[in-house]
């Protein structure tokens, strides 16, 4: 199936959930598909026929995007390493959870999580590690004659009781002897590491660079993007804003809807600044707001106020 089929399936899986979508981001180059929402699930998903496809780069803008948006990243596919995507099974790919469009399914509509991830060298399951020392305890069994029954060493047995990752033979085994439930299901989407230093500014164009070093002078935290649609989330106390960097063209009022539309399934605001003419002070959602307003601007706060400003003129 091609990318384009694929995304219109896991569109089709997210609408059968419940959760609202953004429009596709079909603007190259982009480190995410789709923004979706349901109540607090915040995703960004990037969709692809083979995960391996997945850069390092756009895995780590992406991991750092659901950071400072408060969701997270999954990557959707049908194939790794040339072999197909195990249903139920939850891969990596740079850190970043990956699984088919049938898990998706079986995970948001079906309410099934997943019990199996890929590891290195095979598939494996989280066990309660306190539920089978106890068990073990509790049937009166040594770690050595429980060892010999699963068919490992005393030291796996420990390191099982200490957390360590369990192969999904052993851990059925384990459950088979004591006669307990101890394979637990996965979180997909528990916090994983993130590595800010490649947000670099200087991959930025020099208007980009300009405007987002003032952002940052009047008080904004900025996270630059390489790989989306908008050049930055710019973040205060009271305020998210998708900060979209362009000369006014048709390519950036395809952009300002686009990320009109990602801003309103991520509970943001998006502001477009703007080098040149316009009549218009929004394209749908999103404001347009002049470069030389943005130079008149003292503090966030101000900064804030004037977008809130333009909005109210556009619902009058």
């Amino acid at each position: 199936m091609g990318k384009a089929g694929l995304v219109d399936r896991v569109i089709s899986v997210l609408d059968l959930a419940g959760f609202v979508t953004s429009e596709k981001c079909s603007i190259r180059p982009r480190s995410f598909d789709l923004a979706a929402r349901r109540d607090r699930i915040l995703l960004l998903l990037n969709i692809l026929s083979n995960i391996d496809g997945l850069g390092d780069e756009s895995a780590n803008e992406l991991k750092l995007l659901t950071k400072n948006l408060l969701g997270s990243p999954l990557l959707i596919g049908e194939k790794m390493g040339g072999k197909k995507l195990h249903t139920g099974v939850v891969y990596q790919r740079h850190g970043i959870p990956s699984m088919n469009v049938r898990t998706l399914y079986d995970y948001f509509v079906n309410d099934v999580p997943p019990y199996v991830y890929a590891g290195p060298g095979g598939l494996y399951v989280d066990i309660n590690s306190v539920a089978l020392r106890e068990a073990r305890i509790g049937n009166d069994m040594s770690i050595g004659e429980l060892a010999s029954k699963v068919g490992v060493s005393r030291r796996c047995v420990r390191r099982y009781e200490e957390g360590m990752d369990v192969t999904i033979d052993k851990g059925l085994r384990l459950e088979e002897i004591l006669k307990v439930l101890l394979i637990e299901p996965l979180n997909p989407f528990k916090e994983m590491a993130t590595d800010d230093s490649n947000l670099e500014f200087d991959l930025l164009s020099d208007l980009e660079q300009s405007i987002l070093t003032t952002m940052i002078e009047i008080g904004f935290d900025v996270f630059p993007t390489n790989k989306s649609p908008f050049s930055a989330v710019s973040t205060d106390e009271g305020a998210t804003i998708l900060t979209g960097i362009s000369k006014y063209t048709s390519t950036m009022v395809k952009r300002a809807r686009l990320v009109s539309s990602i801003s309103n399934v991520v509970m943001s605001q998006s502001v477009f600044i703007v080098e040149g003419e316009f009549s218009s002070p929004n394209i749908g959602d999103t404001v347009l707001i002049k470069r030389g307003e943005l130079e008149e601007v003292d503090d966030s706060t101000e900064f804030v106020d004037l977008v809130q400003n333009k909005k109210i003129k556009k619902a009058i």
